[in-house]
């Protein structure tokens, strides 16, 4: 390997690892993922990473930490910010003493791997949030509608699995009433509207020439809704938080998250 070529292997391994860190330090923090990380059903886990791996090629081709030329490269890159999510959660999990001398094998993979799927979607962003390069730029700028719903997808599972894991989401759920479900999910179409097409923030959407208001609103704010409503069902699900719950109660717990949901699917698609 030439000096040159080391050199920038090295700088995107420490760029991955930053933007694994930012993406993810909030939920290292968070002590309700210490507990999942424990108790989880194993094939909910196990599910969780065999579903997150094709959300990392597909970030890796759209926005990755370097620029990749075919599926293959994707595959491997994907793989890379993994082991780097895995890493990175290791590390600060032993430092903050989540992870001690004589916990089980099964627990502290539990406690790795759930906080290693944050960190590994901060690690294939880390190059386009914080390098100098517009990696993939060609790419994310020709994605047709299929590719947007997929970078709306990518949004609403990053930010609902911050909130997702927290007893707060229950407690919200719990102090609302149907009416507030129902004025929740008018305010998060809102936003996410305003946020892509009205606010005037960098990277916001032109609406094509000839499409209207409730076009547009349907095609993309609405489905992202959808999106982000679909995201924190699976979400949900996966860290037991429906169990148990009666219809009314599981509706309104799924609103609840699809608001950051649906908020992380309308940014997704400035910051991608």
């Amino acid at each position: 390997m030439q000096d040159g070529a080391g050199s920038e292997f090295w700088q995107d391994m420490a760029r991955a690892f930053g933007g694994a860190l930012i993406f993810a330090f909030p939920l290292l923090m968070t002590m309700e993922m210490w507990w999942l990380g424990l108790y989880l059903a194993r094939y909910k886990l196990a599910l969780f990473v065999i579903a997150l791996l094709p959300v990392l090629v597909g970030l890796s081709y759209y926005a990755g930490f370097r620029h990749t030329f075919d599926f293959k490269e994707d595959v491997i890159d994907a793989l890379v910010a993994f082991v780097v999510g895995v890493a990175m959660a290791a590390l600060f999990l032993t430092l903050f003493g989540v992870i001690k001398t004589g916990m089980s094998p099964d627990a502290i993979v539990g406690n790795v791997i759930l906080l290693a799927a944050p960190a590994s979607m901060g690690a294939i962003l880390a190059s386009k949030q914080l390098g100098q390069l517009q990696n993939n730029a060609r790419a994310l700028q020709q994605a047709r509608y299929a590719g947007e719903l997929f970078i709306m997808m990518a949004g609403a599972l990053l930010l609902a699995f911050n909130v997702a894991p927290t007893e707060a989401i229950i407690l919200i759920a719990y102090k609302m009433t149907a009416w507030h479900a129902l004025a929740l999910i008018v305010v998060t179409l809102t936003v996410m509207h305003v946020i892509v097409y009205t606010a005037g923030f960098r990277g916001q959407r032109q609406t094509p020439e000839g499409a209207t208001f409730w076009r547009m609103f349907r095609h993309f704010t609405v489905v992202g809704y959808a999106i982000g409503g679909l995201v924190s069902l699976y979400v949900l699900w996966t860290f037991e938080h429906l169990s148990g719950c009666g219809l009314l109660a599981a509706v309104q717990t799924v609103v609840v998250t699809a608001f950051p949901a649906g908020v992380g699917a309308a940014v997704s698609r400035l910051v991608l």
